[in-house]
């Protein structure tokens, strides 16, 4: 069995998640964490809940430097936006060390930021399809049916460890899509999550909600349209037939459904409004467009970031 090592930065809720489907089917995970969740992993440990079957790491190996570390294969990047420009540093040490990195950030402006540090041939393009969220022990809840990875290579020397991911990920728990169109998938996640967050963040409410609300459930929609308009601008071809997928997708979901970035609002914890609205109006002013439906809620949301 082809066995990778996989270093984890970040044991928040996405990073757990994954390191978890993959310990369970064979590979070797660790994880480079900050001082204080090293202290909250020491005392409590670490536990998956989820629909698709609970684990707990009996054998969890993590650290709070790169001593501690075993040399990467792959390294999977899954902080919050904010926390980014702090991880730099390390990668570079890890990326020399022969690892390749795939980040699953919310927002797009990191994917050229990191190849701008580390080189285009480190960064593996990748995308996470999940809601989690942690308990006030620092668990897992996974609180969707959804668990589903994107990945694809952004160049071509990437190839090869995009199909050994691709391989060990096919025994794991968990729904795997190897894309040889990335960027379009990049898009596609950045386009629902700039407006699911926005709009459940601002108006403080889950999907179930803002559905009574057609004229609240409406702004969905805009937001959708407007980031539309700013892929395309960008030559990635999202069309209306995305747009009514995405419409359909918070159709379907559970009522109590809210993003992460609602959930940190509730905990009163950071938000990346920064990242995700902020980012699409930068890149907005980049090809010269307004966004105002985007802009509304940034300004909405921004008193609340920190």
């Amino acid at each position: 069995m082809l066995i990778l090592n996989i270093v984890i930065i970040g044991a928040g809720a996405i990073g757990a998640y994954y390191g978890a489907r993959w310990q369970e089917a064979g590979q070797h995970v660790q994880f480079l964490v900050r001082e204080n969740r090293a202290r909250l992993l020491s005392e409590n440990g670490l536990y998956i809940t989820s629909s698709h079957g609970n684990y707990v790491f009996n054998d969890l190996h993590f650290a709070d430097n790169l001593d501690g570390l075993t040399d990467p294969d792959l390294v999977v990047l899954a902080v919050k936006g904010y926390h980014l420009q702090g991880t730099i540093p390390a990668l570079k040490t890890l990326v020399d060390r022969g690892a390749k990195v795939i980040p699953l950030l919310n927002g797009l402006e990191h994917i050229a930021l990191l190849q701008k540090e580390l080189g285009e041939e480190a960064i593996i393009g990748g995308s996470a399809y999940i809601i989690t969220t942690l308990d006030e022990k620092g668990h897992v809840v996974h609180t969707s049916s959804s668990h589903d990875l994107l990945f694809g290579p952004l160049h071509p020397s990437q190839q090869s460890i995009c199909k050994e991911l691709e391989e060990i990920s096919r025994n794991a728990i968990m729904n795997v899509h190897y894309s040889n169109d990335i960027m379009l998938e990049l898009w596609k996640k950045y386009i629902f999550i700039t407006a699911f967050s926005g709009v459940t963040t601002a108006t403080n409410f889950s999907i179930g909600t803002i559905r009574k609300y057609p004229d609240t459930f409406e702004l969905l929609h805009q937001v959708l349209l407007e980031m539309k308009g700013l892929a395309n601008l960008n030559g990635v071809a999202i069309n209306e037939e995305h747009i009514a997928q995405f419409m359909k997708q918070f159709d379907k979901l559970p009522e109590e459904s809210t993003s992460s970035m609602h959930q940190d609002r509730r905990k009163e914890l950071t938000l990346e409004v920064e990242h995700i609205q902020g980012g699409a109006l930068r890149l907005a002013e980049k090809v010269g467009i307004k966004l105002p439906i985007t802009e509304q809620l940034y300004r909405q949301i921004k008193p609340f970031e920190n």
